[in-house]
Formats: structure tokens, C-alpha cells, sequence
């Protein structure tokens, strides 16, 4: 009796464009939890968004959780 394997080779077709989408994605909401300090609403609201923080106190915990230090 001859047995016979079977070898099935799979290739995963992820599109690029997909990949780099996710990273801008990723690089642009690690910059708004752990680096901002008022710099996307300062386009709006001009210096006082320094003062205020939205972004800052909204995402406070996160930011422990991630490691990064912020007072």
C-alpha cells in the first residue's frame, strides 16, 4: 500500500496599503494618548488648550496603563 502526503503551502495576501494604513493609525493614537499636552486643540483654541488638557484628563488612566508618565 502507498500512502501519499499532502503539503499545502499558504500565503497570506495582506495588501501593503492595509499595513501602513494601521501604522499611521497606531503612530497618530500613540502621539494623542501619551504625547499630547493640548498641541491638537492649540489649532482651535490657541494657548489655553495648554492649560486645559482635554485630550490629557480623557485618556489620564490610559496613559498610566501605557507607562507614560504625565505628572
Amino acid at each position: 500500500m502507498s500512502q501519499s502526503k499532502e503539503i499545502t503551502i499558504s500565503k497570506s495576501n495582506i495588501p501593503v496599503f492595509a499595513i501602513a494604513l494601521l501604522s499611521v493609525v497606531f503612530v497618530v493614537g500613540l502621539f494623542v494618548v501619551g504625547y499630547d499636552q493640548g498641541h491638537i486643540f492649540s489649532i482651535i483654541l490657541g494657548d489655553q488648550a495648554y492649560e486645559d488638557l482635554y485630550i490629557h484628563e480623557l485618556t489620564h488612566d490610559m496613559r498610566h496603563a501605557a507607562g507614560f508618565p504625565c505628572h
